[in-house]
């Protein structure tokens, strides 16, 4: 992954005045190429300094989030499929609330796509979605861009440690309530 990222770093660093043009279109090349958002944030934060980098990679971020969203609302077979699939991992749980979202956001092996997909249910409409993804992505950013050079000073323990914290946050963050639909709770005959 470092052949493909340095590069693009490299590009970007020496792109002058459209460099946070270059680092947005990166955010969004990014999935297609397998590179994970944390990765990008951090290089963003080494780039362009922990302030511009957080707000580069909100942009860019938000964008990408925009037009996954774009997408699976516009393919209706394609959203009922990931939906199904998501169901399947999840076992219908609850929806998870925006605070959750964004805990899950800063977990590095956690897909970005997946975790949006589950802001896309939780959300009534596109401008919902708009707002939640803004306040999820922003602690992702924040954190990658202000902390990512340090995380990997970090000794296994505390990053453990860490990972626990979230965890916790995690469950502590979740919906006070239970939404069931009616073919949940009663399922028809077979």
């Amino acid at each position: 992954m470092n052949e493909l990222v340095l590069p693009l770093v490299e590009v970007v660093s020496n792109s002058g005045i459209y460099a946070p043009f270059y680092f947005i279109i990166f955010h969004f090349i990014r999935q297609f190429v397998f590179v994970p958002v944390s990765v990008v944030c951090v290089a963003g934060g080494v780039l362009f300094g922990a302030i511009y980098g957080t707000i580069y990679s909100v942009i860019g971020i938000t964008v990408v989030s925009s037009v996954f969203y774009l997408v699976v609302k516009r393919t209706p077979g394609l959203f009922k499929k990931i939906i199904r699939m998501k169901e399947r991992w999840t076992r219908k749980h609850m929806p998870m609330s925006v605070g959750q979202i964004a805990i899950l956001r800063l977990v590095p092996f956690v897909h970005f796509h997946f975790i949006s997909l589950c802001l896309i249910e939780v959300s009534k409409d596109f401008r919902d979605y708009l707002r939640s993804s803004l306040i999820s992505n922003l602690p992702l950013a924040l954190f990658y861009s202000f902390f990512g050079t340090a995380i990997s000073g970090f000794n296994p323990v505390l990053i453990l440690l860490m990972l626990l914290g979230l965890v916790i946050l995690f469950f502590l963050l979740k919906r006070k309530e239970w939404v069931m639909k009616w073919e949940d709770f009663f399922q028809p005959a077979r």
